[in-house]
């Protein structure tokens, strides 16, 4: 990743950012929807299980339970709520479970890319390797879908020097790869045009639970992460991004904390929930060109 892959902007200098009819927050929703091979073809820096040898029936059936029961609690819940999501998704999902297609597409949301399988870890992989990765994603959305896939996040957050450039090369238009803002922001990628939305490790179910946290203490957190952005949005807009994992939040004593705080945010006005695609529409339309102004007056004057 290059140095100066993100131009430094304080987000208290930058030119106001303006939600849709006003909001001061804009909420997307990204449940992780993964697949985890139960033998892992290939394991270069991290083994996928820790507990060896390989198969990890433990781990691998607890994290089956989010695709056969935690996410269709998670339908219901964000049916109930007309909460749109935009899922984190392993690709191969919708090809070994068209079920969890179709009820994805019923509901409109959106398929950002995670990689082809949560156990293939991007780390050492070659330009090639990536490219290829990111292009096979692409392909299987377009041929399952009909549609073109607009974000990437790479597989267990395993990004590596080259892949915002390669993002940007192979048609993707948004990243979740990097946690450096509340707000988008344009990368300086070698071609094309790549914008990183926020996406987020703090609000994170799995964090949380592999702090020694549990619900209510997630619940707590998005109420008072909510609350600051809330308050801070009155002047500058900000993403809020709640980034789930149905075999963690889809169990039985963990979703109706997950909804009470979901309620909390909803019963606020000024809160646009949507999803990663609406965000950089509206971004690239609304925001972008002063923004490139900002920073170009900025590197101006810095000679």
């Amino acid at each position: 990743m290059e140095p100066n892959l993100v131009s430094y902007s304080a987000i208290t200098q930058r030119p106001a950012l303006r939600w849709p009819n006003g909001a001061r927050v804009a909420l997307w929703v990204v449940p992780n929807i993964e697949h985890y091979e139960y033998l892992p073809k290939f394991a270069r820096v991290r083994d996928p299980w820790p507990r060896t040898p390989h198969p990890d029936v433990l781990g691998y059936s607890q994290r089956d339970y989010g695709n056969r029961v935690g996410l269709w609690r998670l339908f219901e819940l964000t049916d109930a709520l007309q909460v749109p999501c935009t899922v984190s998704l392993s690709m191969t999902v919708i090809q070994h479970y068209p079920a969890i297609l179709d009820a994805m597409l019923k509901r409109n949301w959106e398929l950002m890319s995670h990689g082809i399988y949560n156990t293939r870890y991007h780390w050492d992989f070659s330009p090639e390797e990536e490219r290829a990765a990111m292009l096979e994603s692409r392909d299987i959305h377009r041929r399952l879908t009909g549609k073109e896939q607009s974000g990437w996040f790479s597989p267990a957050i395993t990004n590596t020097l080259n892949t915002f450039d390669l993002a940007a090369e192979t048609g993707f238009r948004y990243t979740a790869d990097l946690y450096h803002d509340d707000q988008p922001f344009p990368l300086n990628v070698k071609t094309g045009k790549l914008v990183s939305i926020p996406y987020s490790v703090d609000l994170n179910d799995v964090i949380v639970h592999r702090k020694g946290e549990e619900t209510a203490d997630f619940a707590q957190q998005i109420r008072d992460y909510f609350d600051t952005l809330y308050d801070e949005g009155r002047e500058q807009g900000r993403v809020m991004c709640i980034a789930l994992h149905p075999f963690w939040v889809g169990q039985p004593h963990r979703i109706r904390a997950f909804r009470a705080a979901l309620e909390y945010i909803l019963s606020h006005s000024g809160v646009w929930v949507t999803t990663g695609e609406n965000i950089v529409d509206w971004f690239n339309t609304h925001h972008l060109p002063a923004i490139e102004s900002h920073l170009a007056a900025r590197e101006a004057a810095n000679g």
